[in-house]
């Protein structure tokens, strides 16, 4: 059985049972090993362990059913424990019940008895300390104060008590019998206030904080408890402001005297509301008094920033002062000590603020124009003004003399960053400075002002003279300087669209003051739009001015050469002109616009360069080789045209190509050429307009293929 045992080790695996079982019976492995292989042998062994295996299972089946009946029997014996257990904790439970309602039957009587005890002794009590405060009354009646507790200074606590139930006990008297005692009484309790005040200041240098705990404690019930806060407030801020920043000075003031406060005094919240409002009444007022009363009227730059710097250092101190326990409503209460520092400012602030930003951004404005030594023209505003103008914008006509601003823009970036930072601080000091209720309304005047100054003083300004500076269209070699002026001005108009949307949106995003400042900025941006489109317009004209002044160079010899078979050039000189003055143009504009402007400006002049070129061209008549140097021509005119970048001009200058080849096609081809894909949507007249243009039209009977 042992043997059958240790077939039986952990992992199981039957399979496996079973051939360790054959390897230990002689005979019996697969290869038979030094003996032979015997099934006989094996099956005996195999039948012999089966009954052994069902000798095993019996024995540990009467194991089990054991076991099973011992855990039975162990089952029953714990239940019966438990409810045995159950039945002596709900008799000990009950007997606790019983046991608490004893005590607290018992703790009822003795209250009661103590409630009897107390009501006996009470009014014994009061019975001794009137009996005790008459005694001392008799003293003073007497005029002799015999008793140690008004001559020991040891004894004064208990002789300020007593003076003051007395003090209390004499204003009930009747004047004329007590008036004489009445007066000793007071006299003491003046003489003992006075003296409780003395020790408590000396105390509070000396520093001990449980000797001025007592003296603050006895001096509560006394009328001089104020004038004790007030000594202690005026004797704690004694060199305390020795650096040259009362803010910081006050904020370690306030957290040094906040611990000591709570340490001496019953209502400390009342004791460090009084410190804070002393300091700002007082020491703040009279800084801030100081600092803006000297430049108020001789300065008004450096005072709007001493008051922006004042109220800014006034509002973060209260922001830390909040930390401490000054009563309910702690911010109102800060908020009116603030309020009564500067009400008297910040009333008149705005006014003082725009006349500053008016007077700061004239003057900004000046210099610049004295550094150009330039005098500034007035702009007419008049019907007859505006007359002109409504004429130049339509016909592009030159009203009046040029101007030559020698290539002076009258734009300063520098200018433009002056009154920007002018106004941001401007605005900042009205976030800061202006009551929430008026503040959209404030930012709104500021804003104006700034439109004034740089929109309509400098930008339009600008714009103006630029206008006035636009030669006319048919001058000789002008100078175009109103692109640069575009530039400049873009440049600027997006600086000034930051500062609205950083500085302003936020101070009037919710307010009624955003439509009319959006309206506003729209108004400003419109008008400005209105003289840009109409410059670059009369720009525009002028270039194509100076490509027709340098067309006229183009000799009719150019496309109709005497010596046909000796023609060398590539492209006549007028074209290349042409395209050198096209490219710089195109360059200049690219430089000076921006975003979709740029197309919409090379698309404008683009179409006027291919119009210029195809009335040019139908000027001439042209023979088989003059026709190949106009294809040649154009073909570098369109190579310009790729400069351009917009496809609209490109397919312009194609179009233009194809109707060149028809200057020398053969005339039995005439027909095919007209059909192909880019000139097969043109008009038959214009065909026949280029084709007219060819010296053999009449020769060749050319107009019969149009008919």
């Amino acid at each position: 059985m042992a043997t059958t045992a240790q077939l039986f080790e952990e992992p199981f695996d039957a399979d496996e049972y079973i051939e360790r079982l054959a390897w230990r019976t002689p005979g019996g492995g697969s290869k038979g090993g030094a003996e032979a292989f015997d099934p006989k042998r094996l099956l005996e062994e195999f039948e012999n362990h089966i009954e052994e295996l069902k000798l095993l299972d019996e024995r540990i089946q009467r194991r089990v059913e054991k076991l099973e009946h011992q855990c039975h029997r162990e089952a029953k014996e714990f239940a019966h424990k438990v409810q045995d257990l159950q039945r002596s904790n709900q008799v000990a439970f009950q007997h606790f019940q019983e046991l608490d309602e004893h005590i607290s039957y018992v703790a009822t009587k003795v209250c009661h008895l103590g409630d009897q005890l107390e009501g006996v002794n009470t009014p014994r009590q009061r019975a001794v300390e009137a009996q005790r405060l008459m005694t001392y009354f008799n003293e003073f009646l007497d005029g002799d104060l015999r008793s140690d507790v008004f001559n020991n200074p040891d004894k004064i606590k208990e002789a300020a008590d007593i003076i003051q139930k007395l003090h209390l006990i004499a204003q009930e008297l009747p004047f004329d019998r007590f008036a004489d005692v009445k007066a000793k009484i007071a006299s003491k309790y003046h003489d003992l206030e006075r003296q409780l005040i003395q020790e408590f200041t000396a105390a509070q240098r000396r520093g001990e904080i449980g000797r001025m705990r007592e003296l603050a404690a006895v001096l509560l019930h006394f009328k001089g408890y104020a004038h004790c806060v007030d000594v202690y407030i005026k004797q704690c801020q004694e060199g305390a402001y020795l650096r040259n920043d009362v803010f910081e000075d006050t904020a370690v003031l306030c957290q040094r005297v906040n611990k000591q406060v709570g340490e001496v005094f019953s209502s400390p919240e009342t004791v460090m509301a009084k410190l804070i409002q002393n300091i700002f009444e007082i020491k703040l007022q009279a800084h801030v008094k100081d600092k803006l009363d000297t430049t108020r009227h001789s300065d008004v730059e450096q005072y709007l920033k001493n008051l922006y710097d004042l109220y800014s250092k006034t509002t973060a101190l209260a922001t830390k002062l909040t930390e401490f326990n000054l009563g309910s409503d702690k911010h109102t209460f800060l908020s009116k000590l603030i309020k009564s520092i500067f009400s008297s400012y910040l009333e008149s602030y705005i006014d003082m603020e725009r006349e500053y930003l008016r007077t700061r951004g004239a003057m900004i404005l000046q210099r610049y124009y004295d550094s150009k030594n330039h005098q500034k023209r007035l702009i007419g505003t008049g019907s007859i003004q505006e007359l002109k103008e409504r004429i130049r914008q339509r016909t592009n006509l030159p009203l009046g003399a040029s101007i030559d601003t020698h290539g002076e823009t009258f734009l300063s970036p520098e200018l433009v960053v002056n009154l920007l930072q002018e106004t941001r601080h401007a605005f900042e000091r009205c976030n800061r400075l202006s009551d929430p209720s008026d503040l959209p309304k404030n930012a709104f005047s500021i804003f104006l002002l700034l439109v004034e100054h740089l929109c309509v003083d400098h930008i339009d300004y600008a714009l103006e003279i630029g206008l006035s500076a636009i030669p006319s269209s048919d001058a000789k070699n002008a100078n175009l300087y109103f692109l640069d002026v575009v530039q400049q001005a873009n440049s600027i108009f997006h600086l000034f669209d930051k500062q609205f949307n950083d500085q302003l949106m936020p101070l009037i995003s919710s307010s009624q003051k955003l439509a009319e400042c959006l309206h506003k900025k729209k108004e400003t941006i419109e008008q400005m739009e209105v003289k840009l489109d109409t410059g670059i317009d009369r720009t525009l004209n002028c270039m194509v001015g100076q490509m027709k002044h340098v067309l006229t160079e183009q000799k009719k010899t150019d496309f109709r050469p005497e010596d046909e078979n000796n023609v060398m050039i590539q492209y006549t000189t007028a074209c290349s002109k042409v395209c050198a003055y096209v490219s710089r143009q195109v360059e200049h504009v690219q430089k000076s616009m921006d975003g979709k402007n740029v197309d919409v400006v090379l698309t404008e002049l683009g179409v006027r360069f291919h119009r210029l070129i195809h009335e040019h061209l139908q000027q001439y008549s042209y023979s088989s080789m003059g026709g190949m140097l106009a294809i040649c021509d154009v073909a570098e005119y369109r190579r310009c045209a790729k400069e351009f970048r917009v496809p609209l001009v490109l397919q312009l200058f194609d179009t233009l190509h194809a109707l060149c080849n028809l200057l020398v096609v053969a005339p039995d081809n005439l027909k095919q050429v007209c059909s192909g894909e880019q000139l097969t949507n043109l008009e038959r007249n214009l065909l026949h307009a280029f084709v007219q243009l060819r010296v053999d039209y009449r020769s060749a009977r050319l107009g019969r293929h149009f008919s």
